[in-house]
């Protein structure tokens, strides 16, 4: 017998960090979302009475998986006597080897399993949702904030999602090399998005959750390996850059520090050189998009000694760069947060303003933000009271609340 705390302890761990891989096999092997995501249920809670009576397997992935196949399997016979077209299933599920699923098998269920969230049979709007809920485990309510839609709207998008993918029954494949760059951009977007809920949540009370931002970085080397596309390239050196200032993003309360006040030696200058030799390939390729070219801005950023040493021109000129191949009313607000670093406050207030003027980013809340910010440079403390009001009115991150909260106590 193993002691019970022992036991439930290493279940929690097991879940946490290796959840979604497990996920990810069974539905290769199950070829269905819920009845995979049921059995991994069983399978965990299976485990922690028999792991108290057997010990802990020297594998707990691999019979997590093969538990919870045997548990489908039954579920599926127990059903198969009301409904006959579950046979064949069956019949198929236990004609299936029984080989020992080895660590790169998960590793290559869970790309497969991203593929196959992002196949172009799918609709738009339901593939980067539907990856983010299954193969990143965020909550639908996180996705729903993420894309500023009701909780409703985007369980019903996953699914129709799910539905499609088992009835025009979809590969649970990694495309050939010929298909590869069609599926590549909202792979691409995905695995940016998890990262950025990584880097700076859309909820809760820290800042950060690194276990997402970890995620994603680890998917974005998988996709290196697979496809060595500028772009690929260019959005892995993008989050190892970002990723490369988290220790100085807040301080020993949770609190957030904004980029320029930052502590520079705690900058990973492993992740700096990785990801500005990762941006110079990208840049080389003369074939970069969206994602080199936010990292090229992010590579200035950390060359930069200090704050007051940061070469805004150059970064103002990335920025137009990017909105003339790739305009959006956020990297136009970045590139004013730039502009008033280079030019100095009223010219930043000036382009924030003509955004929210044409009806833009009203409900997001780091416009105002900037906006408040601009204005109490410019000693308009009216003006900048309201805007850090409006900003906490639409943000529910716990860091970035108290952070605009010291702001207005301060004003």
């Amino acid at each position: 017998m193993t002691n019970t705390g022992q036991v439930r302890a290493e279940v929690e761990s097991v879940y946490k960090h290796e959840s979604r891989r497990i996920l990810a096999t069974l539905i290769r092997l199950l070829g269905d979302f819920d009845l995979a995501e049921e059995a991994m249920h069983e399978a965990f809670f299976v485990a922690v009475e028999r792991w108290q009576r057997d010990g802990i397997p020297a594998n707990p992935r691999a019979w997590l998986v093969s538990t919870g196949r045997f548990k489908a399997i039954d579920g599926l016979r127990r059903r198969a006597r009301f409904d006959r077209s579950q046979t064949q299933l069956i019949m198929a599920l236990e004609a299936q080897q029984e080989d020992e699923v080895t660590a790169e098998e998960l590793e290559d269920d869970r790309l497969r399993l991203i593929f196959t969230c992002c196949h172009p049979a799918l609709a738009d709007d339901a593939q980067v949702p539907l990856t983010l809920r299954e193969v990143c485990d965020l909550t639908t309510e996180e996705i729903a904030r993420a894309f500023l839609l009701s909780p409703a709207t985007i369980a019903q998008r996953i699914v129709r999602a799910k539905a499609k993918i088992r009835d025009a029954q979809i590969p649970y494949q990694v495309p050939s090399l010929a298909e590869l760059p069609e599926r590549l951009d909202n792979v691409l977007r995905v695995i940016y998005l998890v990262f950025n809920e990584g880097y700076s949540a859309s909820s809760g009370d820290n800042l950060m959750r690194n276990d997402l931002s970890d995620e994603a970085i680890r998917l974005g080397r998988l996709l290196q390996q697979l496809l060595p596309d500028p772009e690929v390239l260019g959005l892995l050196a993008l989050m190892l850059l970002q990723a490369s200032r988290q220790a100085a993003r807040s301080d020993a309360n949770g609190e957030m520090i904004l980029l320029d006040q930052q502590d520079r030696s705690l900058w990973n200058r492993q992740l700096i050189a990785e990801g500005s030799q990762l941006v110079q390939q990208a840049l080389r390729s003369q074939r970069f998009g969206v994602y080199t070219l936010q990292a090229a801005i992010a590579a200035v950023h950390a060359e930069a000694a200090s704050a007051q040493e940061t070469d805004w021109e150059e970064i103002v000129g990335l920025y137009d760069v990017l909105l003339r191949g790739w305009p959006s009313p956020v990297v136009e607000l970045n590139r004013a947060a730039a502009l008033a670093s280079r030019d100095g406050p009223q010219a930043g207030l000036l382009a924030v303003e003509a955004i929210l003027a044409r009806g833009q980013l009203q409900d997001y809340h780091l416009a105002h933000a900037a906006r408040a910010e601009l204005c109490r440079q410019l000693g308009r403390l009216d003006q900048a009271r309201d805007a850090y009001r409006t900003a906490l009115g639409l943000t529910q991150q716990g860091a970035e609340r108290r952070f605009i909260e010291r702001r207005l106590s301060e004003l």
